[in-house]
């Protein structure tokens, strides 16, 4: 039995090697920036733009990013100052934080160099992360 037990331990652990040394979906940031507040709002933090194998991209705020608050937060690209609500990526899904948004298809993100915070509500810029 204990023989039986031991050959099934490390076949399963031999599996988990195998999984683990399998690599991940090639992505590629090919972006990236920090936010700065904007309209009175406090927004800090990193941002990566990132571009997935399949070729679509993903806006990826890094753990240190935080917001002060406002309503309907969404996440965007925009360029020299002018947010592009046709790149809306979605709602912020916490005031702080790492999070991913998938930028929608048919964008062009090299069209672009900046991330937004965007409040839709108000149509004004929370933050906004130049992008290098």
């Amino acid at each position: 039995m204990f023989n039986s037990l031991k050959t099934l331990f490390v076949a399963a652990l031999a599996t988990v090697a195998s999984i683990a040394a399998v690599p991940a979906m090639a992505a590629d940031t090919v972006a990236s920036g920090s936010f700065t507040g904007a309209s009175d709002h406090i927004t800090t933090g990193g941002v990566e733009v990132i571009k997935n194998a399949d070729g679509s991209h993903t806006i990826v705020l890094a753990d240190d990013f935080s917001l002060d608050g406002a309503p309907d937060p969404r996440v965007g690209l925009g360029k020299d100052g002018h947010y592009n609500g046709n790149t809306d990526s979605g709602l912020l899904g916490a005031l702080t934080g790492g999070q991913s948004f998938v930028v929608p298809a048919g964008i062009d993100v090299s069209d672009f160099n900046e991330v937004y915070i965007w409040c839709e509500k108000f149509s004004v810029p929370l933050g906004v992360a130049k992008l290098n």
